[in-house]
């Protein structure tokens, strides 16, 4: 018992320090910057490429906000084609039963 006390405790203070000896063999890093090439862009996608840059938190919340909206008039836009095709899913009667 003695020794498998010994063996699990040698191994979870290998595997505790394995981690620290990697980070400590490894060398200094340079920070990471990531950006949108706005050189060619033009219009909507240049204003968009542009708020990522400057700010990741109004990029996410406008695409947020954006997405669903997005949805809603699409949604409503095939609801309209569908109507004017002959398609009417506000009244239709369940054919399972």
């Amino acid at each position: 018992m003695q020794r498998l006390k010994r063996i699990l405790s040698g191994a979870a203070l290998l595997v505790g320090l394995l981690p620290g000896l990697a980070w400590a063999a490894a060398g200094k890093a340079e920070p990471l910057v990531i950006v949108a090439d706005t050189r060619k862009l033009s219009g909507w996608a240049a204003y968009w490429a542009n708020l990522y840059n400057e700010s990741h938190v109004y990029f996410t919340l406008v695409t947020v906000i954006i997405i669903p909206v997005v949805g809603l008039v699409f949604g409503v836009l095939a609801d309209l084609i569908m109507g004017h095709i002959g398609i009417d899913l506000k009244s239709r009667e369940l054919a399972e039963h």
